[in-house]
């Protein structure tokens, strides 16, 4: 029934032998389970069974898939998924998808033998007495969980799914084998115990070029959905060549592939999803931009696939027993790799139990378009010093944080992609600018509100458009003279970029799409100029948000990393410069430019990377706080500013970024890692902190420590003035690029990076070999691309480099 739009079902429902697992019935017979599985008869063979259709797209309840085992009317997508292929599919990926449909049926049966032993091994009459809380110091919790059981174990019925009844032996049962409270019980068949299956075998990730299948695995029936679909069919090609590239760069190098789970918490119904509605209404669409790219990404680059936009899609696919959340999964987590937002991760928090404590600080990323630093992310840390906010506490490692931009080091930069012109088309849109039309910022009405000043001076020189939604009548904030086109599909709207000179913002939305859209499509982004910057201590937009960064413009990243002659930043107050720059504007000329990291090659190599390399269910850092290596791994710069890794270094450790990367700054009082490094001419790297985390690396700065002290501070490791103190930080989970304080002049890892790619060292596509001696990187020779960088007075060393 994989294949088919029917299902095979009893002809005679009444007598059909059914499955049941709840607490009043818990009758379950391995044989038949296996034999349904294995041998269950065809619907042409068999006058028992009829094809029935499939109702809405959902697999209707049989004689086994309709079971409690499998969860209630399971999507049929979520089945198909490993099983069926587009007619364009490459036969390995047929291959890898029926492996992966045998996989899932494989854990399902072994899920519910599991099961079967644990709800019905009967404790012998004679060892009753042995059920008694043991006391062993290796399991200290063990008999406050007894008693807790004791009087809330009927709170959720997920305790009866697992077989607790009320009894001592049902309780310490269940501590030891489901939960891990107390040890095993020495009379208990271990048979019995859950044990973790073998892991299977490592699978090679093969490129993708079809991308049909990834479609399907997108669902429907949202209006965000659709949208996402649209931008990826658009972007099919531009996704199939980028993979051609970047697989002619990586060569033979080997990728595992991963089975991921990716939920879009923030579209779920439970969440509240306001974004579907106001796709088609001018509402915000940076975030689906986003999510789609990803999916795109992710499929492209060959790794399994699960997508989940519903709570009981989320609970299906993880295996979360029934009831309310108190309970661990049922099986072990069957995906390498969770993507979700902080919708999602709420959401999982509330119905994976103890598992998300195992789970969370290894296999989960957190989409995040703003950021999350340290100090709002550690819960403590957080609460004890005032940093209030709606989304943090998680104490996730904070590179589990995934970006929209590279707001800062502390979190991984995601991005997306925006549309890369060939040669022609630049062409054709440089031939076909008109030099005095210019397109506003803001679908929205509300945006337009207070900005007739500026569009008065603008009226004078441009003939201005807008694309504002309304459903009958002209926005009255929206003046006469201008044109409004009404809110445009994204094809239309590439076009209309294609013929403006001018993309011009009137200070919201932050940090969106768009702008790095109209860059690429020929137009000069003018943006105003914040005085004081925004944040959470003067801006309701950034209230609440994990964040303390000041933004001193619309979209920092492009006034930062791109700049003039691409982009302008002036003080909208001041209306004698606001003139002057577009005056300025018009007479200035630019070819369509693209950063290398928002495109589809980039994004692909970033997260290729990220997958291959980034792996936090490794303990954090080579060396404690306070700790003195036999032999330091830096050494002085010859012009004694800085500290650099040893080139006879006796070990060179396998991290990732290559450890070799490493410069070590004191930063200026006041001034933050982030800032320190970039004036270098390199980025902060976060992980890099462990290595820097002892008096050893004052000392080789000959910085004069009269005492050194280890303290919980997200500006740590630091020096501080007057005193001659020396801090070390406590808490891996708060070391920190950003922040600063006059007291303090931080120590601060630096490290190198990719032209046009922030977010990776030089040798970061390769994980480096631990050697003795010198780190060696293996490094296939690598084609150069075409593709310039424009170097200004605003913009970062990093990228004038």
């Amino acid at each position: 029934s994989f294949f088919s739009d029917t299902v095979c079902v009893p002809s005679d429902p009444a007598p059909a032998p059914r499955l049941h697992l709840s607490p009043s019935d818990p009758v379950l017979c391995p044989s038949f389970i296996l034999s349904a599985f294995l041998s269950a008869p065809s619907c042409a063979s068999d006058a028992a069974f009829v094809r029935r259709p499939v109702r809405q797209g959902i697999l209707e309840a049989g004689p086994v898939f309709g079971s409690s085992v499998f969860g209630s009317s399971v999507p049929r997508a979520q089945h198909r998924a490993g099983t069926w292929m587009p007619p364009g599919a490459g036969l390995m990926e047929r291959i890898q998808a029926i492996a992966q449909n045998v996989s899932d049926i494989a854990v399902k049966v072994d899920q519910i033998l599991r099961h079967s032993l644990l709800l019905h091994s009967k404790v012998s009459e004679g060892r009753r007495d042995q059920c008694e809380a043991p006391s062993d110091p290796k399991f200290p919790d063990c008999s406050g969980k007894v008693e807790w059981m004791r009087a809330r174990w009927t709170s959720d019925p997920c305790y009866a799914f697992f077989g607790v009844d009320g009894t001592e032996c049902s309780f310490l049962i269940y501590l030891s084998e489901v939960e891990w409270f107390c040890p095993p019980l020495p009379w208990r068949n271990q048979t019995a115990a859950q044990r973790a299956p073998k892991p299977l075998p490592k699978v090679q990730a093969v490129f993708r070029s079809n991308l049909s299948h990834l479609l399907d695995l997108m669902g429907s029936g949202k209006e965000s959905l659709i949208f996402m679909k649209k931008r990826t069919k658009r972007l099919t090609a531009q996704w199939v060549l980028a993979a051609q590239r970047l697989a002619q760069k990586l060569g033979a190098t080997r990728r595992d592939q991963k089975q991921i789970l990716v939920h879009i918490g923030f579209l779920t119904e439970e969440s509240g999803d306001v974004f579907s509605p106001r796709v088609l209404k001018g509402g915000p669409l940076g975030e689906m931009v986003q999510w789609a790219d990803i999916l795109a990404a992710l499929y492209v680059l060959g790794h399994g696939l699960r997508v989940t936009v519903s709570l009981k899609e989320l609970q299906s696919n993880l295996g979360v027993p029934p009831g309310r959340g108190s309970c661990p999964l049922t099986m072990p987590l069957p995906f390498d790799l969770i993507y979700t937002d902080y919708h999602g991760l709420q959401q999982m928090k509330q119905h994976m139990g103890l598992s998300f404590k195992k789970y969370r600080r290894c296999r989960i990323r957190v989409i995040d378009t703003f950021g999350t630093e340290p100090a709002y992310n550690h819960e403590e840390y957080a609460t004890l010093h005032g940093y209030r906010t709606n989304w943090g506490y998680w104490n996730l490692n904070p590179k589990q944080f995934m970006t929209m931009f590279p707001h800062t080091p502390d979190n991984s930069f995601m991005g997306f992609v925006s549309e890369e012109l060939n040669e022609t088309e630049k062409q054709l849109i440089k031939g076909g600018k008109a030099s005095n039309m210019a397109v506003v910022y803001g679908k929205e009405a509300s945006i337009w509100k207070g900005k007739e000043k500026f569009l008065g001076i603008l009226n004078k020189y441009m003939e201005i458009h807008g694309t504002v939604y309304y459903e009958s009548q002209r926005p009255p904030e929206v003046p006469a003279f201008v044109k409004n086109h009404g809110l445009l599909p994204q094809p239309e709207f590439q076009q209309l970029l294609r013929k403006a000179k001018l993309f011009i913002g009137f200070g919201f939305p932050y940090e969106g799409p768009a702008p790095l859209e109209a860059i690429a499509n020929g137009c000069i982004f003018l943006q105003s100029r914040f005085s004081p910057p925004h944040s959470s201590l003067n801006h309701e937009f950034f209230r609440g948000k994990p964040t303390s960064r000041e933004v001193f413009s619309q979209h920092p990243y492009a006034e930062n990393f791109i700049g003039k002659p691409h982009v302008w930043t002036v003080d909208y107050n001041n209306s004698e410069e606001f003139e002057a720059a577009i005056k300025a504007i018009m007479r200035t000329q630019v070819d369509p430019y693209l950063p290398y990291e928002y495109t589809c090659e980039g994004m692909l190599e970033r997260i290729h990377a990220y997958i291959q390399h980034q792996d936090f269910c490794i303990a954090p850092g080579p060396a404690l706080p306070g700790a003195h290596t036999p032999q330091s791994p830096f050494v002085l710069a010859p012009n004694a500013t800085h500290l650099e890794w040893a080139r006879n270094a006796s070990l060179a450790p396998a991290a990732w970024p290559p450890a070799h990367s490493l410069r070590a700054w004191l930063a200026a009082p006041g001034r933050a890692c982030t800032d320190t490094c970039l004036d270098h001419g390199l980025i902060c790297e976060p992980s890099f902190f462990p290595f820097l985390n002892s008096q050893d690396a004052f000392l080789k700065l000959q910085v004069p420590c009269d005492s050194t002290e280890s303290e919980m501070n997200h500006l740590y490791p630091a020096f501080a003035q007057p005193g001659q103190e020396c801090y070390l930080q406590k808490e891996p989970l708060l070391f920190s690029c950003a922040g600063s304080n006059s007291k303090y002049r931080r120590l601060c890892p630096c490290r190198d990076f990719r032209k046009g790619q922030v977010a990776l060292c030089q040798g970061c596509l390769w994980r480096p070999k631990e050697t003795r001696g010198r780190v060696h990187i293996v490094q296939l020779e690598e084609k150069p691309r075409s593709q310039s960088f424009p170097v200004s007075a605003s913009v970062p060393l990093c990228y004038a480099a």
